[in-house]
C-alpha cells in the first residue's frame, strides 16, 4: 500500500473542520422588546400599532418560516419610533387566541391563516346588486365555527330586497344578523360590534369598503361599483386590514373580497361542536361517521324519528356539512381568490 493511503495517515484523508462560530443554545432575551399587533401586511412588510403610533417593521430570522398575519400579537425591537424611513423587527408572535382558516380549494391541504385573535366573523351579503350568494354565507359559516368564532349576518342593501327570503334560511342555525339601508342607520351594528375584533368578509360589490367608511370616517377605504354586465363588484380592498373603532369601542378587519373558502381542514367533528344541542344526539354514532343525510345508524337520524331533534335545525346542519364536503360550492366560484 503506497504512502498516500496509509490508514495511519490521518491528516491526508479527514474531512477538513468547518471553521464556524460554535453554536450556543442561549438565545437573546429581548427584554426591550414592546407590544404591539399587526395592521396589515405588504410583501414581507408589516404595518404595526405600537401604543398610538404607525411602525413598519421585518420579521426577524429567528422566527424562520412562521408566519406573522393580520390580527396577531407582536413584540418588536429595534427602530418603534415611527418615522419615515425607520424599520423595527418583529421577533415574537405571542399565542394566537383564534385563527381564522381557508384553503384554495376544498382539495388543497395547505391551510393558509387569513388573521387571527378575531372573535366574530361578519358575513357580509346584499340583498340585492349583486345577487346574495347562500352558499358562499354558508361556506363561511362553516368556516367561522371552526374557528371557534361566533359568527354574524349583516345584510346589506335592504332598500332594494327583502331580507326575509335570506334570514328564513338562517333562522334555524341561530345565526344573529342585522339589517342596513344604503346610507341608513347603523345603529344595531354598531352594538354587535362593540368590544369585540370582527372580521368583515363577503364577495366584492356587497358594500364592505362603504360599512368600513362608515364605521370609521378616516378610513379611507375606496369604493368600488358592481359590474353591470357581470354583476359582480370590483376589487376594492388588495389585503386585510386593522381598523381601530372610534372611541376605544373595539376593531374591525377589512378583507378583500372572496368567491369561496376552501374548507379541506375543516373537520366534521369540529363542525358538530358547534351545535351542542346536535352534538349530544351523536355520542352513539359509530366511527367515523360524518352525521351527513345517508350516513347508517346516525344518531341524528335516530333523534329525528324519535321527535327529539328539530327537523329544520338538522336540514340546516347537514346544509353547511354539504358545503364543507364541497357539494355546496356556488359555480364558477370553487377558488377562493379575491376578485
Amino acid at each position: 500500500m503506497s504512502r498516500r493511503y496509509d490508514e495511519t495517515d490521518h491528516e491526508h484523508y479527514e474531512r477538513p473542520r468547518r471553521r464556524t462560530r460554535p453554536r450556543t443554545k442561549e438565545r437573546p432575551s429581548y427584554d426591550d422588546a414592546v407590544d404591539g399587533v399587526v395592521v396589515t401586511v405588504d410583501r414581507g412588510r408589516f404595518t404595526l400599532l405600537i401604543e398610538d403610533r404607525t411602525v413598519m417593521a421585518m420579521k426577524s430570522r429567528p422566527l424562520g418560516r412562521k408566519g406573522v398575519v393580520v390580527g396577531d400579537r407582536v413584540r418588536v425591537v429595534g427602530d418603534v419610533s415611527g418615522r419615515d424611513g425607520s424599520l423595527a423587527r418583529i421577533v415574537e408572535v405571542t399565542p394566537r387566541t383564534t385563527t381564522l382558516r381557508r384553503t384554495a380549494d376544498d382539495d388543497d391541504p395547505v391551510e393558509r391563516v387569513i388573521v387571527s385573535n378575531a372573535d366574530q366573523l361578519v358575513v357580509v351579503t346584499a340583498l340585492a346588486d349583486p345577487e346574495p350568494r347562500p352558499r358562499l354565507i354558508d361556506r363561511a359559516l362553516v368556516a367561522a365555527y371552526d374557528a371557534g368564532m361566533a359568527p354574524l349576518l349583516c345584510l346589506t342593501k335592504a332598500d332594494l330586497a327583502d331580507p326575509e327570503v335570506l334570514l328564513s334560511t338562517y333562522r334555524s342555525l341561530g345565526v344573529p344578523w342585522v339589517v342596513t339601508s344604503r346610507g341608513g342607520d347603523l345603529s344595531e351594528l354598531r352594538d354587535r360590534l362593540r368590544g369585540r375584533t370582527s372580521v368583515l368578509v363577503g364577495h366584492s360589490g356587497v358594500g364592505k369598503s362603504t360599512l368600513v367608511n362608515a364605521l370609521v370616517p378616516d378610513a379611507h377605504r375606496l369604493v368600488g361599483h358592481v359590474n353591470a354586465v357581470t354583476g359582480r363588484g370590483r376589487h376594492t380592498s388588495t389585503s386585510a386590514y386593522l381598523l381601530p373603532l372610534p372611541h376605544g369601542e373595539g376593531w374591525i378587519i377589512d378583507t378583500p373580497g372572496i368567491r369561496s373558502f376552501g374548507l379541506a381542514h375543516v373537520r366534521p367533528e369540529r363542525l358538530i361542536e358547534a351545535f351542542p344541542d346536535l352534538d349530544e344526539m351523536t355520542e352513539g354514532c359509530p366511527r367515523g361517521c360524518t352525521h351527513g343525510a345517508g350516513e347508517p345508524e346516525c344518531g341524528l337520524d335516530e333523534a329525528l324519528a324519535g321527535g327529539e331533534a328539530e327537523p329544520e335545525r338538522v336540514d340546516s346542519f347537514r346544509r353547511l356539512l354539504a358545503a364543507r364536503e364541497g357539494h355546496g360550492a356556488d359555480p364558477g366560484g370553487s377558488t377562493a381568490a379575491g376578485e
